[in-house]
């Protein structure tokens, strides 16, 4: 009898593993490759600025590679780099954190990736505070695991909140860890440090991972640094943080990443970084140290463009009386509902098709996502000027 997790492709023999060929096509993507390629279209929907990484961390990785950095490295991180990494959070956070805690991965992706592999079997769940970006969804899925989701409330006043309770009443036996993106993508919600306090004790008693997903940490707008679970937890705590050099440090393209973790797990981390990638190229790592000790002045930058482009975004949407949006007070989307709009993917393909914008549908965020839409406001103001006339003009048009 037929595996009915399997998956036949028309025209082949053989079947495909069920994790993967069950993953779908994710909204963002169904949305963009509607007008893929057309240079008209004003791009709002991808988590990026519309500037490159800073020169200074270019030229880092331009004289490793030509001092011929092409081979083979440490799989956890050149020593610079953890130890860089080890410097920059102490000086963030204020505690001390040993290079030995830390293991450089392939992006943030790829550290959310090897979390779910380290800790989750087939059968058992994660819980997720949502709406949050897919791939933590489609990493629990590859590994066969469960994904549950705690939804957060929307206050009257367009932000978010956390019912801490709904979270605790939700893990069961089967619950290995709770993911938490904070600041978050897409709402920009931010968890307090007693909200945090709460959910390691909780995850303490109950002998439950907890996975962090701070790579917008330094993108918020009241205070220099968001609150961390590393300014909580002992060293030994079942705590993960996820982070990335993408967002400060305008680093996209390169897939660079990091994990904080129990020194324990170092050699666990370096054994699935081997399998999956064999590491991160060493030349790239140079860019990395860079931006860690040269790129203060350039996230100092990045934030301010960032709170003035979600400022540009707030004044302009929240005065259309159709439009239900809080200012951002993190990360660097707007996520917003517009009155009548309750397919946000049919009408983000429409506006890619006929108002020539791109944005992301609160479908592609999971619970609590949907009748919401995704505006990036990472880029310049020009550009953001342009897309918003766009938005404004379907707005109007309904």
């Amino acid at each position: 009898m037929s595996d009915p997790t399997r998956f036949q492709l028309p025209g082949v023999a053989a079947s495909l593993s069920g994790s993967i060929a069950g993953l779908p096509e994710t909204p963002i993507s169904e949305v963009a490759m509607t007008v893929f390629g057309d240079p008209d279209v004003v791009p709002m929907w991808f988590g990026e600025s519309d500037i490159v990484t800073p020169a200074f961390v270019r030229d880092a990785a331009a004289r490793g590679l030509q001092a011929g950095e092409t081979f083979y490295t440490w799989q956890r991180g050149i020593p610079e780099l953890r130890a860089a990494l080890s410097a920059y959070t102490s000086r963030l956070y204020g505690i001390d954190c040993p290079a030995d805690r830390i293991s450089v991965t392939t992006g943030g992706m790829q550290a959310i990736l090897l979390s779910c592999q380290l800790l989750l079997d087939p059968g058992d769940n994660v819980v997720i505070v949502s709406p949050i970006w897919p791939n933590i969804t489609s990493a629990a899925k590859l590994v066969r695991a469960e994904p549950r989701y705690v939804a957060l409330d929307r206050r009257a006043d367009g932000g978010w909140s956390l019912d801490l309770q709904k979270l605790f009443d939700i893990v069961d036996g089967r619950t290995r860890a709770i993911f938490v993106n904070s600041p978050g993508n897409p709402t920009g919600w931010t968890m307090s440090q007693d909200e945090q306090r709460a959910l390691l004790d909780f995850a303490r008693r109950r002998g439950i991972w907890i996975m962090a997903d701070e790579v917008y940490a330094r993108l918020i707008y009241t205070r220099p640094v968001a609150p961390s679970f590393l300014e909580l937890a002992g060293p030994d705590d079942p705590v993960l943080v996820l982070n990335s050099f993408s967002k400060p440090w305008a680093m996209t393209g390169w897939r660079l990443g990091w994990l904080t973790h129990p020194a324990g797990l170092g050699d666990q981390f370096a054994k699935l970084v081997q399998i999956n990638t064999s590491g991160v190229p060493g030349f790239l790592q140079r860019g990395g140290v860079a931006a860690l000790e040269q790129g203060d002045a350039f996230v100092d930058e990045m934030v301010a463009r960032c709170r003035a482009g979600g400022e540009q975004v707030f004044q302009r949407l929240s005065a259309l009386p159709q439009v239900r949006i809080a200012r951002p007070e993190a990360a660097f989307y707007a996520f917003f509902s517009v009155e009548g709009v309750t397919d946000t993917l049919a009408f983000c393909k429409k506006l890619a098709k006929e108002y020539k914008v791109g944005l992301a549908p609160g479908e592609a965020f999971g619970p609590g996502g949907q009748g919401n839409i995704r505006l990036c406001f990472a880029s310049g103001a020009e550009r953001l000027s342009r897309g918003l006339d766009r938005i404004e003009a379907a707005i109007k048009a309904l």
